[in-house]
C-alpha cells in the first residue's frame, strides 16, 4: 500500500469537497448526521421520477477501495479533533462496538469496547476504567474515558499528521505490531507524526490508527490503536 507524505489532511479535504460536490445537496445539509453516511455513486436529484425507488438499496461496498475508505477515515480523524462524540458514535459498528488500545500492541484481554451509545454519552460518563498498564511504570492506566480519550486517542492533532499510511504502519518502535493480526477482516488508516521535534531523533513518535470493518454498503469503526515510542 502506498504513503501519502505531502499535506495529508488537505488531501483529506479534497477529498471531502469531491465527495460533497458528487452527493445530493440534502445529505450536503446535514451537518451531524445520525447515520453517518456511505461513499457511493451519486444519483440524480432533478428531472423524471420514473423508475425510481424510495426502497432503492444503495450498493454493496467494495472492500477494496482506498477512496472511501480513507473519506471515511478522515471523517472520524476530523470528529476525534472537534471532540463531536454524536458523529463520532455514528461511525462505531453497532454490534461490535470499537475497541481502544492504549499502544501499539492489541490486547483483547485488556482493551475495552464501547458500544455507539457508550461513546455518544461518554462526556456524562465520569467512570473510571482500567485501560490496560503504563509503558515503562506498569501501573494501571486509570482514566475516565475523556480522560483517555485527551492521553491516548488524541494526544495531537492528527488532522495534520505528515504521513499517512492505508494498511501499512508508518512509524514503529520495539512494541509488538500485531494489528492485522488483530483485526484480520478489517481494513486501517495511521495517521502518523515520525517525530515532533527533530532534536529527538524520533524518540518522540506518535500515530492514531483507525481500524474498519466493511459490511454491507459501509465502513464501520472498530478500533482505534495509539502508538507511541515506548522504553
Amino acid at each position: 500500500m502506498k504513503r501519502f507524505f505531502i499535506f495529508p489532511y488537505f488531501l483529506c479535504a479534497v477529498i471531502g469537497l469531491l465527495v460533497g460536490i458528487l452527493l445530493p445537496v440534502d445529505w450536503r445539509e446535514d451537518p451531524v448526521p445520525s447515520n453517518p453516511p456511505v461513499l457511493t455513486p451519486a444519483t440524480s436529484t432533478s428531472g423524471s421520477t420514473s423508475g425510481a425507488s424510495s426502497d432503492a438499496q444503495p450498493e454493496a461496498l467494495d472492500p477494496s477501495d482506498n477512496f472511501s475508505l480513507l473519506n471515511i477515515a478522515c471523517a472520524v480523524n476530523g470528529a476525534l479533533r472537534d471532540r463531536d462524540y454524536a458523529t463520532l458514535a455514528g461511525y462505531v459498528h453497532p454490534q461490535m462496538g470499537v475497541t481502544f488500545t492504549p499502544y501499539s500492541t492489541v490486547d483483547p484481554d485488556s482493551d475495552l469496547t464501547f458500544t455507539p451509545a457508550q461513546i455518544r454519552d461518554l462526556k456524562g460518563d465520569d467512570t473510571v476504567y482500567t485501560w490496560g498498564t503504563e509503558d515503562g511504570r506498569g501501573l494501571p492506566i486509570q482514566m475516565t474515558m475523556v480522560q483517555y480519550l485527551d492521553r491516548y486517542v488524541y494526544d495531537t492533532d492528527y488532522t495534520q499528521a505528515p504521513e499517512i499510511g492505508i494498511d501499512r504502519i508508518n512509524t514503529s518502535g520495539n512494541a509488538l505490531e500485531n494489528l492485522s493480526e488483530a483485526y484480520p477482516d478489517c481494513r486501517f488508516v495511521d495517521f502518523s507524526f515520525p517525530s515532533a521535534d527533530p532534536v529527538n531523533d524520533g524518540l518522540d513518535w506518535s500515530s492514531l490508527k483507525l481500524v474498519f470493518y466493511p459490511e454491507a454498503s459501509r465502513w464501520y469503526l472498530v478500533g482505534i490503536v495509539h502508538g507511541e515510542w515506548t522504553i
